[in-house]
């Protein structure tokens, strides 16, 4: 007798009828997984998560589960998170209006508290409670947390004069990283979330990009694999066609032609320096497509951009 897959499965909650596949193709399809699982069990993967991924319910589901799995299959997830719209969302509901210099948002006192309790509140409890409903355990963290990350004040030069700088407020540039708290809790297995807010010498907060913060991180916690979940499919040529595989010097030469601009330019700067400084692989990919953190990392279709480091 068949029975019903149990509450938090997969086709419970997805409708994702899978009862078409023969058996033998559906083994078929796991064991291919098998080189991937091999190749990066115990290996560190930091995860930005941001964009759609974290916005619709399902596609947020489909991460958690992703997250879950991978931890079981002995990989070491951490979780990086943003939180653009959800900060603007609850500046709306104090009546203040969020300005941008350069793609930074200005950031005085106020919307400071306000981007602590967002991220470091809500943002990144829904994340640790979505993850542990689908059965793992996940520890919200922000860069206070064992003194993760030490900051200072931004200094935003302009983009035209050089010469001239911008005071964008309490927005942060990474000091230093000390990842032990990460480690500690990894080697227990939790899966850290981490809020992108630094501390000061005289103990106050920044508000710091999450791509930096993930790229940074990757980078000390010495990661396999650094994954940007992105509202695009990755990164694309002039004529609008993916490329799916990259070298550093590669993506150095897409920034001096041009074909990488606009919002894109943090996103792969923070991915370059992470290839450059020893991440084995980093990876862009559309947060829109169900399950694409799963179907990058355990299987040999490409779902956005690889960046090797080399």
């Amino acid at each position: 007798m068949k029975t019903e897959p149990p509450a938090g499965s997969l086709a419970a909650h997805h409708g994702a009828d899978v009862t078409h596949i023969a058996p033998r193709e559906k083994a078929e399809i796991l064991s291919q997984a098998l080189p991937y699982i091999r190749k990066f069990h115990g290996r560190t993967l930091v995860i930005k998560y941001g964009g759609n991924a974290m916005t619709d319910p399902e596609l947020q589901q489909d991460f958690a589960e992703d997250i879950v799995l991978l931890k079981l299959v002995g990989m070491n997830p951490v979780v990086v998170h943003g939180g653009g719209p959800q900060i603007d969302e609850a500046l709306a509901r104090i009546g203040k209006k969020g300005t941008f210099i350069q793609g930074m948002r200005v950031t005085d006192e106020e919307t400071m508290e306000v981007v602590e309790w967002v991220l470091g509140g809500e943002v990144q409890q829904d994340i640790v409670g979505l993850i542990n409903a689908v059965g793992g355990k996940a520890v919200g963290l922000t860069g206070r947390d064992g003194g993760m990350i030490r900051a200072r004040k931004l200094k935003l030069r302009d983009k035209d004069d050089p010469a001239k700088e911008h005071d964008v407020g309490q927005v942060g540039d990474i000091v230093s990283i000390d990842p032990s708290v990460v480690k500690a809790l990894q080697d227990d297995q939790f899966i850290p979330v981490i809020s992108p807010i630094g501390f000061g010498e005289n103990n106050e907060s920044y508000n710091i990009n999450a791509d930096v913060v993930a790229g940074k991180l990757a980078e000390v916690l010495k990661a396999e694999k650094l994954m940007l979940l992105t509202n695009t499919p990755g990164v694309l040529d002039k004529s609008g066609k993916l490329l799916t595989n990259l070298s550093a010097r590669e993506i150095d030469e897409l920034f001096a032609d041009g074909t990488i601009s606009g919002g894109m330019l943090p996103k792969i700067s923070s991915a370059l320096d992470a290839a450059k400084s020893g991440v084995n692989a980093v990876h862009i990919i559309d947060g829109r497509v169900p399950h694409a953190m799963l179907l990058e990392i355990l299987t040999d279709q490409a779902y956005g951009t690889m960046i090797r480091s080399h």
